[in-house]
């Protein structure tokens, strides 16, 4: 007889929350649209028709080539010194309370010592600002530079987690091309041709996600055109946001040149992180660095903006594509289908280019 009455009771609830008149909440429809720009989205919907074993032959292991995290593969292994150092932190008892919010000071001044080997300029700890993460780098940039009506020139193919924390921001992504007949390398045209003076910042990804070029040194400082991106970005008046997650990952005789060689130029933003060069993606440390030697983000409070931002996020820890031969793919509709027959008949998991390419078609 409880049961009954106590079950009795939750329907009357129910019954009467249903009849209550409409909650006052309605969805954000800016981030319930965000799932399109999602490496995690779109992998889900590849992984979707996935059957156990694949393709109907036995049980095979799932090669997950989808996204950058080298660290799933046993051939890819964080080096035991740092795993040893990082447990000796964790046994010292001394780092268990919060950081300061730009990060410690130890972990900004090796982070600038180890950036100003590349650099004309030496940076200094107070240049530095510690992130969850390069996805966090990215999502504050995104949130310090918004105001009304502002854009923001991304890469197309690019990595489109950028467009995902524009949009949030109401700020409009515009995009210029990446040439593939020129080794990916920025159409400086297009950026010329896109940017106004509501234009706020131009995101270069070097080496680039997901096409896997490097810029040389040449097309850094003297673009084809002979107007080099920095200067292009300094007769435009805008940032330059350099995403150098990749930084040195590099392969043959093409070496990395940061964009904060640069920085004399056009002030850069440079974004990396700890996650690939040292195979700790999980590890969630990341940076904003600023190369100024000028000193325009402290005249335009920009740096100012962002220690503001980090004072209310969340603070960090203390303690890697090839063209198709179409020709080749009879009966595939799509890049998506393609991927997702793929993971279906042979448990292959790639990110399939809709992912990058989808804001374009809209």
């Amino acid at each position: 007889m409880e049961n009954l009455a106590s079950n009795g009771a939750v329907a009357v609830s129910a019954a009467a929350a249903t009849a209550t008149a409409a909650w006052n909440f309605t969805p954000n429809e800016a981030l319930l649209g965000l799932t399109a720009f999602s490496v995690r989205g779109v992998l889900a919907r590849v992984k979707a028709g996935m059957e156990a074993g694949g393709g109907g032959g036995g049980e095979r292991k799932v090669i997950p080539m989808g996204q950058g995290d080298p660290s799933t593969f046993k051939s890819f292994q964080t080096a035991p010194e740092t795993v040893d150092a990082v447990a000796g932190a964790l046994r010292s008892g001394e780092h268990n309370s919060y950081p300061t919010y730009v990060g410690l000071e130890p972990a900004r001044r090796s982070i600038a010592q180890y950036l100003s080997h590349d650099l004309p300029y030496e940076l200094s700890p107070d240049d530095v600002y510690v992130t969850n993460g390069c996805a966090q780098a990215i999502e504050i940039m995104c949130s310090v530079l918004a105001r009304p009506g502002a854009n923001i020139l991304l890469p197309r193919p690019g990595y489109l987690f950028y467009q995902a924390h524009a949009v949030f921001n109401s700020m409009e992504a515009r995009y210029y091309d990446l040439l593939p007949d020129k080794d990916w390398e920025v159409d400086i045209d297009g950026v010329q041709a896109l940017a106004d003076e509501n234009t706020i910042a131009m995101v270069i990804v070097n080496p680039g996600n997901p096409c896997g070029n490097v810029y040389t040194y040449e097309h850094l400082a003297k673009a084809s055109s002979n107007r080099p991106i920095a200067e292009t970005a300094q007769n435009l008046g805008i940032f330059v946001i350099a995403d150098e997650v990749y930084a040195h990952l590099t392969f043959g005789e093409r070496k990395f040149v940061p964009m904060g060689v640069f920085g004399a130029v056009a002030p850069v933003f440079t974004l990396g992180s700890i996650s690939k060069r040292w195979l700790v993606p999980g590890w969630r440390i990341g940076w904003i660095v600023t190369n100024d030697p000028n000193g325009v983000f402290q005249k335009t409070k920009v740096v100012d903006s962002i220690k503001s931002y980090l004072e209310i996020c969340s603070d960090p820890t203390t303690f890697v594509q090839v063209k198709l031969d179409l020709t080749c793919l009879q009966d595939i509709k799509d890049d998506m289908d393609f991927c997702c027959r793929l993971a279906n008949e042979e448990l292959v998991v790639l990110l399939p280019g809709i992912h990058i390419s989808h804001a374009y078609m809209m």
